[in-house]
């Protein structure tokens, strides 16, 4: 089967479900999962289908959601990077708003400044940083969503309202000049733009995948972050129309 007709198909199956797995499209097609991904590639060129962890999604599928299981064995290395990177940026003494998620939880794990307080929204950081002496914690509290393992609400808004911090690291499922950070569900992004509200240094934080990804909900402009912090360069011209909306992009 030529690639051509095989993309075909992809297209229809799409059309009949919400998302495909490459493991699925290999078994299907009988083919190894490196060709399916390159399908997937040159389809998302195409603008027939929006790339996700482990498989695609149909192009105006925006409100699909990966699971936290999901995203945990995805793209390892550049959340490791993103980490190093965001962890340097915590000075002892320093307050910091960490959103739940599995970069975020990278940046935990690599954060060595002492006396600093941590406020998140995430179970599993947590319950990471109380094991270590030098660290505060504070939970915001707000209602456990299963699918990203992060506590949102009302509660949650208005605990962070009570706060002003050093630092934030916020996770997005899609970053872009003109529609600025967004993520698939309206109740998790109103927690986060409190986040974003209650600090006065705002990082988002993402691999290069959600760059120009567009989501249901916006979590806030792209004026409202200090830099986007990533693994690997951008092409220039992102890198460009980023500065160009005084916004940096950390990489290095």
């Amino acid at each position: 089967m030529f690639a051509e007709e095989r993309q075909e198909k992809i297209a229809a199956m799409l059309e009949e479900k919400n998302s495909l797995k490459v493991t699925e499209l290999a078994e299907a097609f009988d083919v190894s999962e490196s060709t399916i991904r390159r399908d997937l590639q040159e389809m998302e060129q195409k603008n027939l289908l929006t790339r996700t962890h482990g498989g695609a999604v149909g192009i105006n599928q925006r409100n699909f959601e990966p699971t936290y299981t999901e995203k945990a064995t995805e793209n390892q290395d550049a959340k490791a990077h993103i980490g190093d990177i965001a962890a340097a940026l915590v000075g002892d003494g320093d307050t910091v708003i960490l959103d739940s998620g599995t970069t975020t939880l990278e940046i935990a794990k690599r954060i060595t400044a002492r006396n600093i307080t941590i406020v998140t929204n995430s179970i599993d950081i947590a319950g990471l940083m109380s094991e270590r002496d030098s660290v505060e914690v504070v939970l915001t509290g707000g209602t456990l969503r299963h699918n990203t393992r992060a506590m949102v609400g009302h509660l949650a808004e208005r605990a962070l309202s009570n706060f002003r911090a050093d630092i934030a690291f916020i996770g997005v499922n899609g970053i872009s000049v003109e529609d600025g950070a967004t993520t698939p569900n309206f109740v998790e992004a109103q927690t986060k733009k409190a986040m974003v509200n209650s600090a006065n240094k705002v990082y988002a934080v993402t691999d290069m995948s959600k760059f120009g990804k567009v989501n249901f909900s916006v979590i806030s402009p792209i004026r409202a972050f200090n830099a986007v912090i990533t693994a690997g360069k951008p092409d220039a011209k992102v890198l460009d129309d980023f500065a160009e909306a005084g916004v940096l992009i950390l990489h290095e």
